[in-house]
């Protein structure tokens, strides 16, 4: 039983989970179980190139960018579960938590985060009633994102970055999943704002 699982492994997904694992030394959030299913295949940011983010090399290649996130993750905080090569087909609530149904395996969580691409692809069971028009795209673009109030679908189930309505730029689907994980953290802390900082020593 994950605490919470991300779906989506782009700049939303692995921002979100980032901040995620960074809490592990706070009381609220040390022993929670933290998955992410890492798919990156279809992100956007396979082919971009990225000249205008701050911190980045200007010219600096998206796919890397989405490489080196995983391994950040993995060296960082080593508990947060990466799942690879899966993608998801189908999530039901099940009393108090989430049964993720994906092309090879199940698992549970309590919370969920959906960090996919806004593309009318998006075809998920249990998902797609909350579908609507993309608010912040041209309409013959035909995207789409989940209706949601500050990134809550619905109890449980929280949406990041493009998927949740915003605009397709690197800062602002990183900023989308880094306020996903501080509402997680908040929510973990009894509704006391939550956040992470580390500092110099």
């Amino acid at each position: 039983m994950f605490d919470v699982l991300v779906i989506g492994g782009g700049v939303a997904g692995m921002q979100c989970a980032l901040i995620l694992g960074s809490a592990y030394q706070k009381g609220f959030a040390k022993d929670k179980k933290i998955g992410i299913i890492a798919h990156q295949k279809a992100s956007h940011l396979q082919s971009a190139e990225l000249n205008n983010v701050i911190g980045l090399s200007p010219k600096t290649n998206g796919a890397d960018v989405l490489n080196k996130s995983k391994t950040h993750l993995a060296q960082s905080f080593p508990h947060i579960k990466q799942i690879e090569k899966e993608k998801v087909h189908k999530v039901v609530r099940s009393d108090d938590h989430f049964i993720i149904s994906t092309n090879r395996s199940s698992y549970k969580s309590r919370l969920v985060v959906i960090a996919l691409g806004y593309t009318n692809f998006f075809n998920i069971e249990g998902l797609n009633e909350y579908l609507e028009p993309h608010q912040l795209s041209n309409p013959e673009k035909e995207r789409i994102q989940l209706k949601n109030t500050n990134h809550l679908v619905e109890e449980g189930i929280y949406v990041a970055g493009t998927l949740a309505g915003w605009r397709s730029q690197f800062a602002i689907a990183a900023g989308s999943g880094a306020q996903v994980a501080t509402d997680i953290l908040t929510l973990w802390n009894d509704g006391k704002h939550a956040h992470v900082h580390d500092k110099l020593d």
